[in-house]
């Protein structure tokens, strides 16, 4: 049997399941609104930022490394 892991759970909805606040973060300009949101919200705040998954983003710790591996950015 397979299992498909390809897609995450909803976490807004499991934040919101536990009495948080839940904000979900697609395109770039959405960050700052998003933080400053939950920066003004007096609850726990969980924000789900969605990157594509060929994204580069860093540090990245490459599979079976140490942190002390750690790539920090693009040469």
């Amino acid at each position: 049997a397979m299992v498909d892991l390809a897609r995450n759970p909803d976490f807004v909805k499991i934040a919101e399941a536990y009495g948080a606040l839940g904000i979900r973060v697609e395109k770039k300009e959405e960050v700052i609104p998003a933080l400053k949101k939950a920066l003004e919200t007096p609850k726990c705040v969980v924000i789900d930022f969605r990157i594509n998954r060929e994204e580069n983003v860093f540090p990245m710790v490459p599979a079976g490394e140490s942190l002390t591996q750690m790539i920090g950015g693009m040469a």
